[in-house]
């Protein structure tokens, strides 16, 4: 207490320090008092009334406590007396077995003389429960049936407690009223049969349907008080239980699989879309139906036999089943196409069981799947087996098609940029557009399975494509006037694979989740540059031949007498290329680089051939002035076709043999060609000896000196440009040339 005390009062004294902090406030101290002293007295109130309700509870509880003590005693004392008096009536008890009996036999009696009367009329309302069918007045002819079925089970239910073994008397009552179970049977198939229109029935007279449900309702009812006096007695009525409850699912089931089954129309050979036409049915089917379910069977059934749900498990029940049994049939791939886009996608879509008038009745996405996966999985390897040959069926014919085009007489197409081509690539890549559309309608990883299924038929595809370009190329040296068109035919085939890389690149942007390239785009990329550069080999080779004769002219006499061979040659040249401007990037810079490297490597092989050996120092003067204007002319011909930055270079090969025999001071010679090898040290030895044989005033110990001062003193080759002398063999002497050139010298 004086703690609590003592906290008190530092508390006050806090409150009083914290109310008088400035001077102003010892005015407001009465006012603080009288206000401190209301709060005071408000509390003491609380207080009071607080320990006073508590006190009242406290005695009332006690009171109540009193008076369930006195009523314990006064029970205590009343079952005290029933025991007494229980004990007393017991033999009592026994004495009155007789009376009891005949209660139970007046109540029998009571139980016949009730019925007695729908006894002797049962012929009378059989009679008319079959009218009542027969009009569908269910509800009526069910209440008449009711009351039989009353009336015999009492009778039965009465001679089963008297006598259970007489059978006898069962038969007799059984075959009296043994036309009440045939008016059960009737009902019952009107009943299936209203159940089985119940789409057209709920829109047209809903109140059969809701009289229907009622009657099934009340069957049910009596059936569970049938069940429950046999497990009491032992007895239950013939034909109990009905189970009509059952029975009317069992019906609905059914029904709804047979519009389902009754979906399809046509078949395959009287219309070649007849799966298309059977789904889009089935969809149109399940959808107004189940909307006619949400909209008006719902209300027709009891809450808790959850109606739509039901339907909408049997509708998806009835068509997994059906498109099962379609799957298991013999498709064809824009069957098997067909059929996965519907039950992949267009089940669950908003057209069908996504509808927005279903969508807040059920969760789609806790259906089962329409087919098993496996089934799923066949169907996709039926299609992709399907698609393989088809796909190279149309490849293969394709192929032929581009084949036949390259005979004609007539030049090839060219797109609008002015370059050759053929129709091959925009039908080839056409096939495999519409496939991949239609793999993308499936399934996403389908459609990449798809997809690399196209690149690899390409792979295929353009091997092929590149034998037939050889055989093409083969047979057209067999006799090169045919066909009339081959360059602009064997530029078209290079063109193509310019095209084939470019709607690669498309498909794979538009098809494709992936950006990193795949073996399979390695392998085609590879083809496809191997086919375009022998299409330019086999175009330079074309060249060549046309060129042959006046190559062979060069470095010979006639060629130093005063020869037209380069001028033909840049004229051939520029006339080829002319047509093979129509070549597409990078092919065409490719090929007029190659075309170059040729020329200038053709050239150094005519000097490395030593047709001639110059006599004198006018003689090599002529021929090197001659062979810088020649450099200088295939220089200024393949800047013009844009050859690239190498033409000085190689152009300048020529130039720099020809300053090799210009030379005048033999002596200076080895300078000469150090220079020559510096420039190009792919140079071998055997092209020095050739050039300084073909110079024809070097002497052996000279020629000695040099190629050894040189092997000494090897430049290495970086390879950093492309080589010139490294394809450029020179010929050796055979025995019987050296003989037929010393038989010469000793005529002369």
């Amino acid at each position: 207490m004086e703690e609590t005390s003592r906290e008190a009062v530092a508390t006050a004294v806090q409150r009083v320090a914290g109310m008088l902090q400035r001077s102003d406030q010892l005015d407001k101290v009465e006012q603080y008092r009288r206000r401190e002293a209301r709060k005071k007295a408000s509390v003491e109130a609380r207080l009071k009334a607080a320990i006073q309700s508590q006190l009242d509870g406290v005695r009332t509880g006690l009171t109540q406590l009193h008076s369930a003590l006195l009523d314990v005693k006064d029970i205590q004392g009343s079952l005290a007396d029933v025991s007494k008096d229980w004990r007393q009536s017991i033999n009592t008890i026994e004495n009155l077995k007789d009376v009891k009996d005949a209660v139970v036999q007046h109540s029998q009696l009571a139980s016949a003389v009730e019925n007695l009367k729908n006894i002797f009329s049962v012929p009378q309302i059989v009679s008319g429960t079959k009218l009542l069918i027969e009009q569908a007045e269910l509800l009526q002819a069910h209440r008449k049936l009711m009351e039989l079925e009353c009336s015999r089970d009492d009778l039965m239910y009465e001679q089963y407690r008297m006598d259970s073994k007489n059978t006898s008397d069962m038969n007799l009552i059984s075959i009296y009223f043994e036309d009440v179970q045939e008016l059960s049977d009737e009902l019952a198939k009107q009943l299936w049969m209203v159940l089985q229109r119940s789409m057209g029935t709920v829109r047209r007279d809903p109140t059969m349907l809701v009289s229907v449900v009622r009657i099934i309702e009340r069957e049910e009812k009596i059936d569970r008080r049938m069940v429950d006096r046999k497990k009491q007695t032992g007895f239950i009525p013939p034909g109990r239980p009905k189970r009509w409850k059952d029975k009317m699912f069992e019906v609905l089931e059914g029904t709804v699989s047979t519009r389902i089954e009754g979906t399809q129309s046509v078949t395959r050979e009287a219309d070649k879309m007849w799966l298309v036409r059977l789904l889009e049915i089935t969809r149109k089917y399940v959808l107004d139906d189940l909307i006619i379910v949400k909209n008006l069977m719902v209300q027709c059934f009891p809450q808790h036999y959850n109606t739509f749900n039901r339907f909408f498990t049997l509708y998806h029940n009835a068509v997994s089943t059906r498109v099962t049994e379609l799957a298991s049939e013999d498709l064809e791939a824009n069957e098997i196409v067909s059929m996965l886009t519907w039950v992949l996608n267009t089940y669950k879509s908003a057209e069908m069981m996504g509808h927005p008038e279903l969508f807040s009745e059920c969760d789609i996405n806790q259906m089962e799947p329409l087919l098993p996966q496996d089934v799923v999985d066949d169907l996709l390897s039926k299609y992709v087996k399907t698609f393989t040959s088809n796909i190279t069926g149309w490849l293969r014919k394709a192929l032929e098609t581009d084949k036949k085009d390259w005979q004609k007489e007539t030049e090839p197409e060219a797109d609008q940029d002015g370059y050759y081509q053929t129709t091959l690539p925009a039908i080839v890549f056409q096939m495999f557009e519409q496939n991949l559309q239609v793999a993308a309608q499936i399934d996403g990883d389908f459609k990449e399975q798809v997809l690399k299924l196209c690149l690899k038929q390409m792979n295929t595809f353009l091997i092929r494509y590149r034998e037939e370009a050889v055989t093409y190329k083969e047979e057209h040296l067999r006799d090169r006037q045919l066909p009339q068109c081959y360059v602009q035919y064997m530029i078209a085939i290079i063109n193509n694979c310019q095209t084939f890389k470019e709607s690669i690149n498309s498909l794979k942007r538009k098809y494709s989740q992936s950006s990193e390239p795949t073996d399979s785009d390695a392998a085609i990329e590879k083809t496809l540059n191997e086919v375009a550069k022998e299409g330019c080999q086999f175009l330079l080779d074309e060249v060549f031949l046309d060129l042959e004769h006046h190559l062979n002219e060069l470095l010979t006499r006639k060629w130093v007498t005063g020869s037209h061979a380069v001028d033909t040659i840049c004229v051939t040249v520029e006339d080829y290329f002319n047509d093979f401007n129509k070549i597409k990037k990078p092919f065409n810079q490719e090929m007029t680089s190659e075309a170059l490297r040729r020329v200038v490597v053709e050239y150094i092989k005519a000097v490395m051939q030593k047709r001639i050996t110059f006599k004198n120092a006018d003689e090599r003067r002529e021929g090197a002035e001659r062979m810088i204007k020649e450099a200088d002319q295939f220089k200024f011909l393949f800047r013009k076709l844009a050859a690239g930055e190498d033409t000085d270079r190689l152009c300048g090969a020529i130039a720099a043999i020809a300053e090799v025999f210009k030379l005048t001071d033999p002596t200076l010679l080895f300078l000469e060609v150090t220079t020559l090898v510096s420039k190009y040290p792919d140079i071998r030895e055997e092209h020095i000896q050739a050039l300084l044989a073909v110079r024809g005033d070097a002497s052996r110990e000279m020629r000695q000196m040099i190629i050894g001062t040189l092997s000494e003193n090897k430049v290495s080759y970086s390879g950093l440009t492309q080589p010139i002398f490294k394809d450029i063999t020179v010929p050796t002497m055979t025995m019987t040339t050296m003989t037929s050139m010393a038989t010469a010298k000793l005529l002369k």
